[in-house]
């Protein structure tokens, strides 16, 4: 799926999300990857709002007339990358140095070998060890990025309060992003908020179950957006 949008707030705080463990978009050097997402964004994001992608940006914009002798496929749009993708190796014909020694296991010895019961033996051994090393791996937990409308009761409601009521719930799996006022008519203002949920800890419904409970500034809540990272 990739990168969906760099321009919206949604699009943004998805790229912040993607690079805060990141300094680059695909691999450990800048790349046309790079070049792709950073042409699709107008303008460099807000530092408070977006701190990780604001500081790639930066970095980025410094590679700036660089760009074309930068390792990757230009023709490449920034829709490719991002979450939900295979991250595509700049050079797939050269092996990375310092790359998983996973690749350096030997399964199955070479074709030429007499297979016979020891050859056999160190194979299975050698199967076996292969499969608990990968089993030992700690996994990515299954992430999601939801952008949420919080309306108040009326054009009199203390927004900054509201927000500080809805902020002040902490969960485990739970992070609080950026967010904004949004005009909904006759002095009337939404707030919209993103946040990173773990899908395994947090239960969106049961989420906004929770802020409707702020009863002295909370109306109602709508989810405008979500998106698996």
């Amino acid at each position: 799926m990739g990168f969906t949008d760099l321009v919206s707030d949604a699009g943004l705080s998805i790229l912040n999300s993607w690079v805060t463990t990141r300094s680059y978009i695909v691999g450990d050097a800048p790349s046309q990857a790079d070049v792709a997402c950073y042409k699709a964004i107008q303008s460099a994001p807000d530092a408070e709002k977006y701190p990780h992608a604001a500081r790639w940006y930066k970095h980025i914009a410094s590679h700036e007339s660089d760009f074309s002798t930068l390792p990757g496929d230009a023709s490449q749009t920034y829709s490719t990358y991002g979450p939900e993708t295979t991250e595509l190796a700049v050079n797939p014909a050269k092996a990375p140095e310092g790359g998983d020694d996973d690749d350096d296991v030997d399964l199955f010895g070479s074709d030429d070998e007499e297979e016979d019961a020891e050859a056999a033996r160190i194979r299975e051994e050698r199967l076996a060890a292969y499969k608990k090393k990968k089993e030992a791996k700690p996994k990515l937990a299954a992430k999601s990025i939801v952008t949420l409308d919080v309306k108040p009761w009326d054009d009199e409601t203390d927004m900054a309060e509201l927000e500080a009521a809805v902020r002040a719930i902490e969960k485990d799996g739970l992070v609080w992003g950026g967010s904004q006022l949004i005009p909904l008519g006759y002095g009337i203002k939404k707030l919209q908020i993103n946040l990173v949920i773990e899908d395994e800890k947090i239960s969106v419904s049961e989420l906004e179950e929770e802020i409707q409970e702020i009863e002295d500034y909370v109306q109602s809540t709508d989810v405008a957006a979500m998106q698996k990272l």
